[in-house]
């Protein structure tokens, strides 16, 4: 009952008041008085500032937002410092490092890799199913065969840094969520082109010391990303579980579509995984753009930020959360 009536009166207030109603977040208003309402413009979750820079260069070489959103992508799982995206990323509990990621273009066309080794660039892996495939999602050993068929070259993604970090892992062998780990966890990104076309992608080396096999939020189209070239899009960030259990970004999506802003929006879909669990052991954050170039950025648990670059402005928000 205390869901439905806030749900209820969320929906009351952004009727009576319209879209710049006083719920907003502090740091929401901070930002959009700044950039809403001109495209184009590139947003991804945590502080990438080079990702977003990428991405921002594409789209000043007129190229698309799907280009753009790859691109940034690629630039993290390259990093090998981040320990949570692509080569470098932490492994599971069996010391192997596996990748998922998805990604969706303005036309509603969408691909996924789930269960990814021995390949770097998950997110380019996950266009070439979508543009080159009859599929949406590959998996495994599938998906690996696939990209060495299409010219992706073997690597080893496992770094001198991460497996040391997994050999002390094992001494004690606990499996627990952390919130905010390096302030970085997956990445997800947001872009609108010249032509005002949205694309979104997501990629992942998913939670630490997980059980083999483990799939979370990012590669799952409607939880992780989700993009509505009429209305706008959406990515999460944080324990995919509890993402794939609201469905997260695709509700993000249609909250915009029934009127409300993206930073509203992102606040009824962090109120529903709070009803619905024990939210205090971890953290889930959303970043959501609309059609006019409005954004937001919400978590549960503080620490969570969106980068927004913008008319060669890059810079990361501190995003307001439901716990202070």
């Amino acid at each position: 009952m205390q869901r439905r009536k806030f749900i209820k009166k969320a929906s009351l207030i952004s009727i009576g008041l319209g879209i710049a109603n006083k719920a907003y977040s502090k740091n929401y208003k901070k930002t959009n008085s700044l950039y809403n309402n001109i495209t184009p413009l590139v947003i991804a979750t945590w502080d990438v500032k080079n990702a977003t820079k990428k991405a921002w260069k594409i789209i000043q070489n007129n190229q698309s937002s799907l280009d753009a959103v790859e691109q940034g992508c690629m630039i993290e799982e390259a990093n090998e410092n981040g320990q949570s995206v692509g080569k470098g990323g932490l492994p599971d509990r069996n010391g192997n490092v596996t990748l998922d990621a998805c990604i969706m273009n303005s036309k509603g066309d969408c691909g996924s890799v789930v269960f990814l080794k021995n390949i770097k660039h998950a997110i380019s892996l996950a266009r070439k199913v979508m543009e080159d495939t009859p599929h949406v999602m590959l998996a495994g050993i599938g998906a690996e065969e696939f990209a060495y068929s299409i010219g992706f070259k073997k690597e080893n993604l496992l770094t001198k840094a991460s497996k040391k970090t997994w050999e002390n892992w094992k001494k004690t062998s606990k499996y627990k969520p952390v919130i905010n780990i390096e302030n970085h966890d997956t990445i997800g990104m947001l872009a609108i082109d010249n032509n005002g076309n949205i694309s979104g992608g997501c990629t992942t080396s998913g939670l630490a010391y997980k059980m083999s096999g483990r799939v979370g939020d990012s590669p799952i189209i409607g939880s992780g990303l989700y993009v509505d070239n009429e209305i706008g899009g959406a990515v999460a960030t944080g324990l995919g579980e509890e993402v794939v259990k609201t469905v997260g970004s695709f509700l993000i999506v249609e909250l915009m579509r029934q009127g409300h802003s993206p930073q509203k929006a992102c606040e009824i879909a962090i109120s529903r995984i709070v009803t619905k669990s024990d939210y205090k052991n971890f953290q889930v954050g959303y970043i959501a753009l609309n059609k006019q170039g409005d954004t937001g950025c919400y978590s549960i648990q503080k620490g969570f930020s969106m980068t927004l670059c913008q008319s060669n402005n890059n810079v990361n928000i501190k995003s307001d959360s439901y716990t202070t």
